[in-house]
């Protein structure tokens, strides 16, 4: 079993990897339901790294790929029509 830090000496290496940087297109089609909760998941996640500083492999990430992942979270969810809802769901959770 790899320590922490032997891990994300290997992720680390994975990402270094060239190519890892080219974009690709990716054709999903996936229900609203799915979308709603694939972007909540996605920052869920990036917020619980942000707050822990120790989140595992995902605490080695440059903060740029915390800002692209959080992009794409928005981009689904405009896409699919659901930014407002989303944001609405927002403000009654915070309440």
């Amino acid at each position: 079993m790899l320590s922490t830090s032997e891990a994300g000496k290997v992720f680390d290496t994975v990402l270094s990897i060239p190519g890892m940087n080219e974009m690709v297109k990716i054709d999903l089609k996936i229900s609203r339901k799915n979308v709603l909760l694939l972007s909540n998941v996605l920052e869920s996640g990036l917020k619980k790294v942000g707050e822990d500083g120790d989140a595992g492999l995902l605490s080695k990430l440059p903060k740029e790929t915390f800002a692209e992942l959080n992009q794409i979270a928005t981009d689904c969810l405009q896409k699919a029509g659901l930014g407002e809802l989303n944001e609405k769901l927002k403000s009654l959770n915070s309440k």
